[in-house]
């Protein structure tokens, strides 16, 4: 069993010994740690609470203990059910709550769950608040609130709908261009609640002919639920076949975008937002962002309209904390993540889906075609395991001091930019791992950048 305490939430596997899983009281100590830091720092006199959650078999009792807790801490509680997590945010402005919690592991598989937590602008907690929330919970230092303060429960699952009237009043989502365009799209929504949001997306953006795979909200994943290309041979298989003219799939809480090309080939998830933002910057030239660890080619298509890009720190907390420093108006990260202000600062694939089948309506290219008419780049990604005595530090130190005469970006470990690619170097805050993510013009560049760089490491280390 595993249970992982972060800055950004907790998460775990079901059941097991207390502080050995996700287990009630363990659900409960980290809830009450929330609340308490909501009451100590919240701006308004809001006492609600929004909480939603994805299909996960866990969900249900997992809910019932986030929700008693928040009400025993005297928040009023406002439930909006099975929601996306970009539901779920949006859910906490228009509530105009407190804060929000998210009950969903995300891309792990079905005996995880999670909480994901959220400031009252519905973001994720900074890193300051994120480890007074770990304090809190260590220290048990909160106090519930007597019979007469207790928190008031009310439910509300309409949100799911204001979040797609959300993305089909978005200026750049053309409703009629997508209808007058009659595409045929297949969805893989593995089970969760993108099976319950994406359906009725596109009923509403006017797609009248729609291939559903795994859309029934059970949590019973039908495989692995990161939308990475060796899990997605059925929806692969369906498009090869001509049924469809383009593919989407999402992760169990609908906050990443993969794009299936007609033919069956990946559209790439680093490319999500690298088309997105494309589109984005043809009507409304702006800033981007995207992660340290993501692809040159938002850099190269952001140049191109003669706008800035800046790469944040690894987090989707550290990418929108850089999109609100330079008011970019598109980010997100690599993992098909698209951030779109004009909606709000958080990954959001109904977003992405609206814009995406703009993008297709107005260009009139099919999917693998628009594929060609961005940057190519492969990326790679490994890691190296180091032994606990080994100072990892000092091995990125060094590195970074031996490649001066590059660009070094140092704000999230050490990343290198060469003239034809570049690596990035990542230490784990929970084990002896650097990780090696590089990109180059060819997958084998990418490797070979990789390699020489693990050969540094080892060098540096004596192993």
């Amino acid at each position: 069993m595993t249970l992982i305490k972060s800055i950004s939430g907790i998460r775990g596997t079901i059941g097991g010994p207390v502080g050995d899983g996700l287990n009630p009281l363990d659900i409960v100590r980290f809830t009450a740690a929330y609340a308490t830091q909501i009451k100590a720092t919240k701006q308004s006199d809001s006492t609600k609470i929004v909480v939603g959650r994805d299909a996960r078999i866990s969900g249900e009792m997992v809910n019932q203990l986030v929700i008693g807790t928040l009400l025993g801490m005297g928040f009023d509680v406002v439930n909006i059910g099975l929601a996306t997590t970009p539901t779920t945010e949006l859910a906490v402005t228009m509530e105009k709550a407190a804060g929000g919690i998210i009950l969903t592991a995300s891309h792990n598989p079905k005996q995880w769950n999670a909480l994901k937590l959220l400031n009252e602008r519905g973001e994720f907690l900074n890193a300051l608040e994120g480890e007074n929330v770990l304090k809190i919970a260590a220290e048990e230092s909160f106090t519930f609130s007597g019979v007469d303060e207790l928190g008031k429960l009310t439910e509300d699952f309409s949100y799911t709908q204001k979040h797609i009237d959300s993305v089909i009043a978005l200026d750049l989502v053309d409703v009629q261009a997508i209808k007058d365009a009659d595409f045929s799209v297949a969805i893989d929504c593995v089970n969760s609640v993108g099976g319950i949001a994406i359906p009725a997306l596109l009923e509403a953006l006017g797609v009248k002919k729609v291939e559903k795979l795994f859309c029934e909200p059970n949590g019973h994943f039908p495989h692995n639920p990161e939308p990475l290309p060796e899990h997605l041979t059925e929806i692969s298989d369906l498009l090869k076949q001509g049924r469809a003219d383009v593919g989407f799939v999402v992760d169990p809480d609908v906050d990443r975008l993969a794009i299936i090309c007609e033919d069956g080939t990946m559209f790439g998830e680093e490319y999500t937002l690298v088309s997105i933002a494309d589109y984005v910057l043809q009507h409304t030239p702006g800033n981007t962002v995207s992660n340290l660890s993501s692809t040159r080619a938002l850099r190269d298509v952001t140049n191109k309209y003669g706008c800035t890009y800046t790469a944040a720190a690894v987090g989707e907390v550290n990418v929108v904390t850089a999109m609100k420093a330079t008011n970019a108006v598109i980010g997100g990260e690599g993992n098909g993540g698209v951030i779109y202000p004009a909606s709000h600062y958080g990954r959001d694939s109904l977003v992405g889906i609206g814009l995406f089948l703009t993008l297709m309506a107005k260009s009139k290219l099919s999917v693998s075609a628009l594929r060609k008419t961005y940057p190519e780049y492969y990326i790679s990604k490994n890691k190296i395991q180091l032994t606990p005595d080994i100072d990892v530090d000092n091995i990125l130190s060094v590195i970074k001091a031996s490649y001066q005469q590059y660009e070094v970006n140092d704000i999230d470990g050490v990343k290198i930019d060469f003239p034809t690619g570049w690596v990035h170097l990542r230490k784990s805050n929970t084990e002896p791992i650097i990780r090696i993510y590089s990109e180059a013009g060819t997958s084998e560049q990418a490797e070979a950048f990789a390699q020489a760089m693990i050969e540094e490491i080892k060098r540096i280390a004596n192993i």
